[in-house]
């Protein structure tokens, strides 16, 4: 029963990561980019978001995380774009000039200079919890995993319904072929920045989220959350395969779910021993490496087996 509480208490996480993971397949496998601005908009979003909490707006600060990401997302785009700075490279400089904003952020306060800020009890999740009367910690972590499942799946339906509008598909035509898109009098340059815009929203709202979950944001916490990403992405690929948009975006949360239950064993069960909660990125690493080798394991498997066929 201990072991399963264990477990329970990770899904706000999984849900919230799930978010991170639908903005980077968003930018990663739609559009085809290699955006690198995920660690600076998450973090972007979360200390946007504690200073909008602050002024006693939890909820409105989740908007305000969404657009801060969106805004990242802006920058990389026109740079992208209207700069024709290599995708890498756009990605980098947002990153690091958030870096030094998001420093700016933090000081924004009555603290003055410093690299971390609480929310205190400002937070939708202790609002909701007020509000219907939870208490213990089980319970507030099952209140956050479902009040967290409930914006993913609302943001996975609004998600997939844009990408059958006219603006969507227009986006999923720019991923799959530009040229062919500019050939049909279709601004390239504006399908690409609204993408990047939504994809960096996406990370926004789930530093904001995050940041909600614990009650503070740190000027360190989207450190790894690209390689989370990442390996949600493809964990989530290689269950469901490469498909359309919609199942995309659900396999990317369906990937954070398992990968984050994946880190929770290894830390629960002390897989490197007392090192294994410092160890993290090294297991994401191992994970991704593990999950990119699968298909090529299954590749050679089956040209062994249509060789034996032949003989």
């Amino acid at each position: 029963m201990i072991e399963l509480q264990y477990y329970l208490t990770n899904l706000p996480d999984c849900f919230i990561y799930g978010l991170l993971a639908m903005g980077i397949y968003i930018s990663l496998r739609i559009l085809d980019i290699p955006d690198l601005t995920t660690e600076g908009s998450f973090g972007f979003g979360a200390v946007i978001s504690v200073l909008v909490s602050l002024n006693g707006h939890p909820a409105l600060a989740l908007l305000a995380g969404i657009v801060a990401g969106a805004l990242a997302g802006f920058i990389t785009g026109c740079l992208q774009t209207k700069l024709s700075v290599h995708p890498v490279l756009a990605g980098i400089i947002t990153m690091s000039a958030l870096y030094s904003i998001n420093l700016v952020c933090y000081s924004l306060t009555d603290k003055g200079a410093t690299t971390n800020l609480s929310y205190g009890k400002i937070t939708i999740f202790d609002k909701i919890k007020e509000l219907l009367g939870i208490t213990g910690q089980f319970n507030t972590s099952m209140l956050k995993a479902v009040v967290s499942f409930i914006i993913v799946v609302l943001v996975i339906a609004v998600i997939i319904w844009f990408f059958k509008t006219h603006m969507g598909l227009c986006i999923r035509a720019t991923g799959d072929n530009p040229d062919m898109v500019r050939a049909s009098s279709i601004n390239v340059d504006i399908t690409k920045i609204i993408g990047l815009m939504i994809a960096n929203a996406l990370i926004g709202l789930s530093g904001a989220m995050a940041s909600q979950s614990v009650g503070y944001s740190d000027i360190n916490t989207s450190n790894g959350t690209l390689i989370y990403g990442l390996a949600a992405v493809i964990i989530g690929e290689a269950i469901f395969g490469k498909r359309g948009a919609a199942i995309g975006v659900i396999s990317a949360v369906t990937g954070s779910v398992i990968y984050k239950l994946i880190v929770a064993f290894v830390i629960r069960q002390n897989l490197f021993g007392d090192k294994s909660a410092n160890l993290m990125k090294l297991t994401c690493a191992l994970i991704v490496a593990i999950t990119l080798a699968i298909p090529a394991i299954k590749e050679k498997i089956a040209e062994k087996r249509s060789r034996k066929a032949e003989m």
